[in-house]
C-alpha cells in the first residue's frame, strides 16, 4: 500500500509539471503577441520604448509615482537637466 501513495504523489507531481509547462507555452504565445503589437505601432509612427514607459507608469499606484517623478525631477535640477 505504501507504493499506491507514492505513486499517486508521483502522478500529482507530473500532473503540476505538465500544467507548468503548458501555462509557460500560453506566456510565450501571449509574449509573442505582446510584441506583434508593438510592432503594429511601432509602423504606424509610435514609439515602442515610450509605449512601455507609459504602461510601467500605468501600472504603478499614483502615489508611487508621484514620489518617482518628484526624485527623478530633483535629481535632473542637481544635474542641470532640463
Amino acid at each position: 500500500m505504501a507504493d499506491a501513495g507514492h505513486n499517486s504523489s508521483n502522478e500529482d507531481l507530473r500532473l503540476g509539471i505538465e500544467r507548468i509547462e503548458r501555462l509557460e507555452e500560453e506566456k510565450k504565445g501571449i509574449g509573442d503577441d505582446i510584441k506583434d503589437v508593438y510592432s503594429e505601432y511601432k509602423a504606424k509612427g509610435f514609439d515602442a520604448k515610450i509605449m512601455r514607459e507609459i504602461i510601467r507608469l500605468r501600472k504603478m499606484k499614483p502615489d508611487d509615482r508621484r514620489e518617482m517623478e518628484a526624485v527623478l525631477e530633483t535629481y535632473k535640477n542637481a544635474l542641470g537637466i532640463d
